[in-house]
């Protein structure tokens, strides 16, 4: 028995308690913000619509001296899309049984915080001013701008920026062109014109026309972007655009990221729609950049 001792684990990656199928940082005395794929993600056995291992979340040391012993009490949970208030935060690893071995090199602390679409089998990158999704109402958003704001139309919460990224609904089209085509009238009615509930925080879409549209690279795929600018009857009105490009795990259904700006100044830049696309990866393939079509994107 040692006492009087802090007993913590070396600095190395050890399995996070928040996504066990990630590796995470421990620096010696806390966990930092970098993560490490070790391998192809678990084959899922669950029938759930996506699990997204949001990895910007942080985390803190918990550790308690009982009787003189020191030990780590852990505190697993699976971290969700929709984090639930007061969500504990992920402890430190336990020192019983076997040390996980180290890595022979610490992160780079230059390296951006990234989302994880477990489903699609893809990371996006988490740009200033943007946040892991909490108390929102819609399917598959994996990050939201900070802060939410009184919609201009029928009463309601809004937010000035939302990211979702879904697998393509099962359909005979199944080129990147004509999904994004597709997919941008149903984005921009989602977001501008009536929400679940039937309300219109925005009083409904007046117009909108077309101010972007080409063959991109996405994870070093060829996929197909389209733009609009929506002008609502309420409020400044956005932009919306469908991003479509086959995915690179399982049957590599197709993927569309829909992206959502308010317009004025109080909305994102949307320099931030090519900074998360050009920085979209293959889980596990940190280093894809661009590829076939990657001299294409968007136009401002």
């Amino acid at each position: 028995m040692v006492s009087g001792m802090s007993m913590t684990p070396p600095p190395g990656w050890y399995p996070d308690p928040s996504a066990p199928h990630l590796q995470r940082w421990w620096d010696g005395t806390a966990w930092t913000d970098h993560w490490n794929q070790p391998g192809q993600p678990p084959a899922g056995g669950s029938g759930r619509a996506r699990l997204v291992a949001l990895v910007t979340a942080g985390a803190v040391l918990v550790a308690a001296i009982v009787t003189g012993a020191v030990y780590l009490r852990g505190n697993e949970h699976a971290a969700q899309v929709q984090t639930e208030p007061g969500a504990a935060t992920a402890d430190a690893p336990t020192t019983g049984g076997a040390t996980p071995s180290a890595s022979p090199s610490h992160p780079s602390t230059d390296d951006p915080p990234v989302v994880v679409d477990q489903l699609n089998g893809i990371t996006l990158p988490l740009p200033d001013g943007w946040v892991r999704p909490r108390y929102v109402s819609e399917d598959d958003v994996v990050m939201t701008t900070d802060g939410t704001y009184d919609c201009p139309g029928d009463s309601g919460i809004c937010r000035h920026g939302l990211v979702i990224s879904r697998t393509a609904a099962s359909t005979d089209e199944t080129s990147p062109r004509a999904l994004a085509r597709r997919d941008v009238s149903d984005a921009a009615d989602a977001a501008y014109d009536r929400d679940l509930t039937g309300r219109r925080p925005y009083g409904g879409i007046e117009s909108h026309r077309e101010v972007g549209s080409g063959q991109i690279a996405v994870a070093g795929r060829a996929g197909y972007f389209v733009r609009w600018r929506v002008k609502t009857a309420k409020g400044p009105g956005g932009y919306v655009e469908s991003l479509a490009f086959p995915s690179s795990v399982g049957t590599e259904s197709p993927v569309l990221v829909r992206f959502v700006f308010d317009a004025g100044r109080d909305g994102p830049p949307l320099a931030d729609m090519d900074r998360i696309t050009r920085g979209i990866r293959p889980i596990g393939d940190a280093a894809t950049d661009g590829g076939v079509g990657s001299s294409i994107g968007p136009a401002h």
